[in-house]
């Protein structure tokens, strides 16, 4: 497990990690600890993120949460990095899943933009650093103003930055000229929050990526950040290329529906989807394979 906390703090390539449910619907813990194994060991993965949007935090419940992050923690926080999702548009349920994902593991948070209630700057001050304070783990800001109808200004990132425990960003703003104002203003590390975008954020600064397609194609995005930081643009700009097909195509759907999808069809079944959410058809299906195999995947 890297220990560069200054440059990388979580590695250089994290999956937000699907959460598998068995035939009922159930938490399946054995798969969990299947696929987080495969998502490090096979899938070259520094950390995953557990419990994010893409594990479908909405519909699972708190116990369902810990439970989730104690297995993955004790099957591969030996090696990889563990970030628990616990942002909610709840200031006092967001510091209770915060402490709870430290019981039960977690090596750092991940803590979205309250969603929905659109609260205004001052309120995510407040917000974020009363979950900081409420907590002895490092914390990942995850800005993505397209699902939580409001962005984390500039202004208030760098205010932010100044708190010891807020380390980082995952960044699905989208917003280059935003992101690189509070890279050349604070020492945060900011994580590509769109597969798409990670090489365009590591040519402004950052460090990484916190993918869904990744769980396809870690080694070679792995090789693309590498590629980077070793100076040879050119590879990692055909990487990019290369890798475009399912950085995007992962998305034509929620990322989760297509992410159980494809592990199925590749032998890893880790069930279906909760409802709001739907299976993908076997057509929807077929396109995501397509987009492997344009992929090189």
């Amino acid at each position: 497990m890297e220990t560069d906390t200054s440059r990388r703090p979580f590695g250089r390539v994290l999956t937000a990690m699907v959460s598998p449910f068995d035939v009922s619907g159930a938490l399946d813990l054995k798969k969990a600890v299947e696929l987080a194994t495969y998502l490090v060991d096979e899938q070259a993965n520094d950390g995953l993120v557990i419990n994010g949007t893409g594990g479908e935090s909405p519909t699972t419940t708190d116990g369902e949460k810990a439970e989730l992050i104690a297995a993955v923690a004790d099957a591969v926080g030996d090696r990889a990095h563990i970030v628990a999702g616990v942002g909610t548009f709840d200031t006092v349920h967001t510091i209770h899943l915060a402490e709870q994902a430290a019981k039960a593991g977690a090596h750092g948070l991940l803590v979205v933009t309250p969603y929905y209630s659109r609260p205004q700057q001052s309120g995510l001050l407040a917000h974020f650093r009363a979950v900081a304070d409420s907590t002895d783990l490092p914390v990942l800001l995850y800005d993505i103003p397209g699902r939580s109808g409001i962005p984390i200004e500039p202004a208030t990132m760098i205010t932010l930055a100044e708190h010891e425990r807020i380390i980082g960003v995952k960044d699905a703003k989208g917003d280059f000229t935003a992101s690189s104002l509070v890279m050349a203003e604070t020492d945060l590390a900011f994580y590509a929050g769109s597969d798409a975008e990670t090489l365009p954020l590591l040519s402004i600064g950052a460090c990484g990526v916190v993918g869904t397609s990744t769980h396809f194609c870690g080694p070679q995005t792995k090789a693309l950040v590498e590629a980077f930081e070793r100076g040879d643009t050119a590879e990692a700009l055909r990487l990019h290329r290369q890798l475009l097909p399912i950085y995007t195509g992962i998305f034509k759907l929620p990322g989760t529906v297509l992410v159980k999808a494809g592990l199925r069809s590749r032998g890893l079944d880790v069930g279906g989807v909760r409802l709001p959410l739907m299976d993908a058809t076997d057509h929807e299906l077929s396109h995501l394979r397509e987009d492997l195999a344009a992929a090189g995947l």
